[in-house]
Formats: C-alpha cells, sequence, structure tokens
C-alpha cells in the first residue's frame, strides 16, 4: 500500500509541471482562425517528433466545437496502457484537469460506466461527466484492442454546482508494434455543455490531447503499471 502511495504521489508532481507557455496559448488561439478553405478537413496541431506526439483538430459539418485527433507512439506494451486506462480511480493523476475520477458500474469484462469531473476554465462551473465504455479485446485477427467512450448523461442525477457534459463520443485504439511499444490513436468529439465561448471550448480541445497523452507517457513508466502481475477487472485480450 505504501509502495502505490508513493508511485501515484510522484505521478501527481509530474502532472503538475507547466506544459504551455502563454506565447504558445497565442500561437494555438491565432490557428484557431482556419479559413473556409480547410473546413472539414484535419489541421496538424502539434507534432512532437521527440516524444512521438501528433494531434489535429477538425470543424465539423453544424458543429461549433472542433473534433480532435491524436496519433502517438507508445514506449510501453498493449498490456501496460490497459492497466493505466482500466486504472479508473487514478485517471484524475494523468488525464486533462481531471478531479474526480471513479468507477461507476461494471457491466462486464468488456463494459463499465465511471464518472469524471473537470476542472472547468475561467470561472464557469466544473463539468461532470458519465462515460460509458465499451471494450473490443486485442485478438490475432483483429490486431488491435479498442475502448469506445461515449457519455451517458442520464446514467445518474446531476450534481449540485456542476454542468453535465453534453455530448462525449471518441474512441482509442492500440496495434502493439512489438513487444515494448504500442501505437496509440485517439479521435472524437466533447460538448463540455453549458454557456462556454466557443473559442474557449476549441482552445481546451486542441490542448488538452496533448497534455493527456504527455501524463499517459509518465504512467506508463511507473513500475506500478509496468510490472503488476495482478489480474485486471476487464478484458483487453482474448
Amino acid at each position: 500500500m505504501l509502495k502505490k502511495i508513493a508511485i501515484m504521489a510522484f505521478a501527481t508532481l509530474t502532472t503538475l509541471t507547466p506544459i504551455t507557455s502563454f506565447a504558445d496559448k497565442a500561437d494555438d488561439l491565432e490557428e484557431l482562425r482556419v479559413d473556409n478553405k480547410r473546413a472539414n478537413d484535419w489541421v496538424l496541431v502539434k507534432k512532437d517528433k521527440l516524444k512521438n506526439i501528433t494531434t489535429w483538430a477538425k470543424r465539423e459539418d453544424g458543429k461549433s466545437i472542433r473534433s480532435f485527433k491524436v496519433d502517438m507512439v507508445v514506449d510501453a506494451d498493449l498490456e501496460t496502457l490497459a492497466r493505466v486506462h482500466f486504472d479508473v480511480e487514478n485517471i484524475k493523476r494523468w488525464f486533462w484537469e481531471t478531479k474526480e475520477s471513479r468507477l461507476l458500474k461494471k457491466v462486464n469484462d468488456k463494459e463499465y460506466y465511471f464518472y469524471q469531473v473537470y476542472n472547468a476554465p475561467l470561472t464557469v462551473p466544473d463539468r461532470d461527466s458519465i462515460v460509458h465504455v465499451t471494450i473490443e479485446p486485442f485478438t490475432a485477427k483483429r490486431g488491435y484492442m479498442q475502448m469506445n467512450l461515449k457519455a451517458a448523461p442520464d446514467f445518474m442525477p446531476e450534481q449540485p454546482g456542476k454542468t453535465r457534459v453534453a455530448a462525449q463520443n471518441y474512441y482509442i485504439k492500440f496495434t502493439p508494434i512489438d513487444k515494448n511499444t504500442t501505437r496509440l490513436e485517439s479521435a472524437g468529439y466533447i460538448d463540455p455543455g453549458g454557456i462556454i465561448p466557443a473559442w474557449t471550448i476549441n482552445f481546451v480541445q486542441r490542448s488538452a490531447p496533448y497534455i493527456s497523452m504527455l501524463g499517459l507517457a509518465r504512467m506508463v513508466q511507473l513500475p506500478y503499471y509496468r510490472e503488476s502481475k495482478e489480474q485486471m477487472d476487464f478484458a483487453y485480450i482474448e
């Protein structure tokens, strides 16, 4: 238990390190002005060759909020990545601005619901979300594992002082490259609901995927995940 606490304390401290400077934010805000010719096309947001992380954004027809896409090569095997993602209680240690995360219901070893609270920007209320996760475990024929995440706002009553996320629909695909390396691909759309300027939401959706991947890269290096032999609650392989 003490070992686990020490590991998580380290993870918490590392995820508090500032990621972007004011100049970076100004550049991102400038990039939000996507011209009509680029509408509905994926636009490169960030390409970090050192950390093997690339992110994109796209304006969808009929939506004021952009979709996001991430591609990352992770220095960890599929099992380690699955352990980090299935450890719902500690999503708050690495996922962007997550204040709280906890499992609500395990349906079976391929389906569950969890609760997540986000620290909202500016002076608006915090956002909370109930996420319904379905898992497609790795098989030799499939060649990858995939998690499909979708908001289930009516799963539990709205909480005082929080605004429920209106829509959340994305996937995370894990494809083993070799025994020590995995490609992670994710894409989707999140609408935080309530009244927030669209430019603020778009800025967050452009910066949050990259920051989250930096947090994930740190988590998968922890011995707690890399060396664990404990049986997982959910299936990552068949």
